[in-house]
This record gives structure tokens, C-alpha cells and sequence, in this order.
């Protein structure tokens, strides 16, 4: 059998079982592609984590914007970056995997952490100084969730309080009704699982608020109206199951969202991969396209736990994410002379970028890279390539018609 289409249909249980008459070749193929994508996070997130952990941060990254937005972005791009990238690769981090080479990025991610934290370092980020740092600090706050042992559990005591006080410092911004309802609860949801005082009522106001937001078929509208954009990708699904997961997650309709959230997400999961053309380009549409491959953070986050639709195979996952990978963070221009990331959807393309897009934003891209989390025995890296669903259809395969999700409950 021709290896593409060696998992051409099959699912996720399928998938893990056919793994002991896999050539050696084949699997070798689909390990290549872990190694590939980890070369992507270390020249993406290796030079922010470089410089945090040296204390040159601020000194080194530069501030790409719209003109006139300097001042503010300066304000609050720094953290943007870390926390986002931490936000990434947090699993990546967390995978008890034996590595040398991941063991050197736990300990960048650790100093840096401490660098943007610590109130006397000069990469000290300013907590709560504009309304963007809550969006970073919730962020943030995903990543150490992801990563609790490597990130949270390692921290010595003066990091650990000097965090909870930035995070708490967050709580002078009062966030509208959309998805920044979501950073208020994940600061909380943060600060409760670091053992500190945390507050329940933005867990509560987030979760009540979003379950009245449900429009249907696995998608959150953003506030009271849908929004034709990738914000139920970018936050409002991971976010939602990050606090939904956390001790923080039992307070108000908490419980009653976690029984409703695994159908919801499993269904925008195939939509998500459904939207990745054949060439790993995808709809470019609604706000913050420059996030690039983050377009596909709840994708990449079903793809960690292990909850794809049972019709998607982690394969198919994996060759579309990696596709979309190539096609933005691969495209010319997409990095700087330095190693920074431009804005940008495929290349430098500063025009995609709204006024509150800056060099810090960009590393959201980072959140497409969540399987690393996964062990390369799983059937995520180690099963033979397969077509996505749009490449396999438009070359002329065959496969079930889609249908949506029915009713509140899924």
C-alpha cells in the first residue's frame, strides 16, 4: 500500500493499533517531522528565551507596529512574547522524555520567566500598565498550566511570589464582554493553583457569560454576536478548557460546561481541519491574521489530549498542521536578519497587522506547535503521513459528507 494512503479514513484507535506493521522507513518519515517542527520552536522561541534568560530582552527585540503605536506596544509586546511562547511550548517542556536539549530550554524557559517577573531585572515586565497586559498575562498564565511540574512546581519561592504579584497587579483592568473574559478567569485560575488568593468572580462572570455565547455546532460567538475569525481558536476554546480543567474550573456553571465542552470541541476540531486547504493555506479572514499558524491553537490543543473527532486521524492532523506550519512560518521573510518574526500571514507583510499588533503578538504562532507535548511513540508522530480531508478530497477521494453538531448539548 502506497503509504499516504496507508491511514487514508481511519481513526484515532485504528491509527494506534496499525503502528506494529509499520516499516521502519515509514515511521522513520513520520519522526522526521517531530525533529522538524522542533527546529521551528527552537528558531522561533530560542531567541526570545535566550535573551529573557540573559536579561537583554529589552534591549535586543525590536517593536514592530503600526506607526504611532510605538509607545504602547513598548508597554506591553515583551510580555506579549513571553507569554505566548511560553503558552506554546509549554507541553513541549512538560514531556517527561528524556532529553538533553529539552532540558536546556527548560532551564531558558525557567530564567526567563524570572527574568520578565523579578521587579529589580531590567526585562521586568510591567504587569496591569495597559489593558493588553491581562490578554499576556492570561497567556502566561496557559502556559504554566500546561507545564506545571517543569514551570510551576520549579520555581523557587521569590519567582513564585514575584509572579503571583504581577499577575494580581492585572486586576486593575476591568475586561469588556468578549473573550477577554477569559484572561481575567485564567489569571485567577493561575493564581489559584499557585497556592495564592484568587478570586472567583471573574471565573464565574467568564464561564456564565460563555455558556451563553454558544451559537451552535462547536463554535462561542465573541461577546453577544459571532465573529467570522479564528478567536474561537486563538482563545476562547483552549482558554475555556484550560480553566474549565483547573481547580479554579468548579465554581458556578463550571461543572455543567465540563460535561458540554468535550462534544463542542471535538466538532470545531474537525472543522478546523477541514479548513486546511491542500496546500496548507487557509481562509484569510476576520482579525489577527498575523498570528499565522496560531490560527490552529484548539486544533493543535485536541490533537495533545488526545480528543480529535474519532473521523480525524492524528496523522492527517499532524500532516495538516504541518502544512500550515510551512506555509506561514516557512514562507520568505517571515523572520527578520535577527531571528525575530515580522508581521505577517506567509512573509513580511506589515498591512495585515491592526493597531494592536505588534512584534510580541506574533509569537501566538507558537501555540500550532501543542503536540510536541505528545511522546514520539504516540500515534501523533510515529504512524506514516495521510492526507488531510481537503487534500484528500481534491485529489478525488472519496469520503462521508459533514454534518453539523445538534442542539446545546452536541
Amino acid at each position: 500500500m502506497h503509504r499516504r494512503g496507508f491511514l487514508q479514513g481511519v481513526g484515532v484507535a485504528a491509527a494506534s493499533a496499525a503502528l506494529a506493521g509499520v516499516p521502519l522507513e515509514v515511521r522513520a518519515q513520520a519522526i522526521d517531522t517531530h525533529a522538524r517542527w522542533t527546529g521551528y520552536v527552537k528558531k522561533t522561541a530560542g531567541p526570545v528565551l535566550t535573551a529573557l534568560s540573559e536579561r537583554k530582552f529589552k534591549e535586543k527585540f525590536p517593536i514592530e507596529c503600526k506607526p504611532g503605536q510605538e509607545e504602547s506596544r513598548r508597554k506591553c509586546t515583551y510580555l506579549e512574547a513571553l507569554g505566548r511562547t511560553l503558552c506554546g511550548i509549554g507541553p513541549w517542556l512538560e514531556s517527561g522524555e528524556p532529553s538533553a536539549d529539552r532540558d536546556h530550554y527548560r532551564a531558558l524557559a525557567r530564567e526567563a520567566l524570572r527574568a520578565g517577573v523579578d521587579p529589580h531585572s531590567p526585562d521586568a515586565m510591567p504587569f496591569g500598565s495597559i489593558a493588553q497586559t491581562l490578554v499576556d498575562a492570561g497567556f502566561l498564565g496557559v502556559g504554566l498550566l500546561r507545564a506545571p511540574r517543569q514551570l510551576l512546581e520549579a520555581l523557587p519561592a521569590d519567582t513564585r511570589q514575584w509572579l503571583i504579584d504581577g499577575l494580581k497587579k492585572t486586576r486593575v483592568v476591568t475586561p469588556p464582554e468578549t473573550n477577554w473574559l477569559l484572561f481575567s478567569a485564567v489569571v485567577e485560575a493561575t493564581l489559584a493553583t499557585l497556592g495564592a488568593d484568587w478570586d472567583k468572580r471573574p471565573v464565574e462572570h467568564a464561564l456564565e457569560r460563555h455558556k451563553g455565547w454558544y451559537v451552535g455546532d462547536g463554535v462561542y460567538g465573541d461577546g453577544a454576536f459571532y465573529h467570522a475569525d479564528y478567536y474561537d481558536s486563538f482563545v476562547i476554546q483552549p482558554f475555556l478548557r484550560s480553566v474549565l480543567d483547573s481547580p479554579a474550573g468548579a465554581v458556578g456553571v463550571g461543572p455543567e460546561l465540563r460535561e458540554l465542552e468535550p462534544a463542542r470541541a471535538r466538532r470545531y476540531a474537525a472543522i478546523q481541519e477541514r479548513m486546511i486547504n491542500r496546500d496548507g493555506s487557509w481562509p484569510v479572514l476576520g482579525r489577527s491574521i498575523a498570528y499565522r499558524c496560531g490560527a490552529f491553537h484548539h486544533l493543535a490543543d485536541a490533537a495533545l489530549r488526545e480528543q480529535l473527532p474519532e473521523e480525524v486521524s492524528p496523522t492527517q492532523v499532524r500532516c495538516a498542521l504541518t502544512a500550515a506550519i510551512d506555509a506561514s512560518l516557512g514562507a520568505p521573510g517571515s523572520y527578520d536578519a535577527n531571528g525575530w518574526l515580522t508581521i505577517g500571514l506567509a512573509g513580511h507583510q506589515p498591512s495585515l497587522g491592526e493597531f494592536y499588533i505588534s512584534t510580541g503578538s506574533l509569537y501566538l504562532c507558537l501555540e500550532a506547535f501543542l503536540p510536541l507535548g505528545l511522546k514520539k511513540e504516540n500515534a501523533f508522530w510515529r504512524a506514516p503521513d495521510a492526507p488531510w480531508t481537503s487534500k484528500r478530497v481534491w485529489a478525488g477521494g472519496d469520503l462521508p459528507a459533514d454534518h453539523a453538531l445538534d442542539g446545546f448539548h452536541g
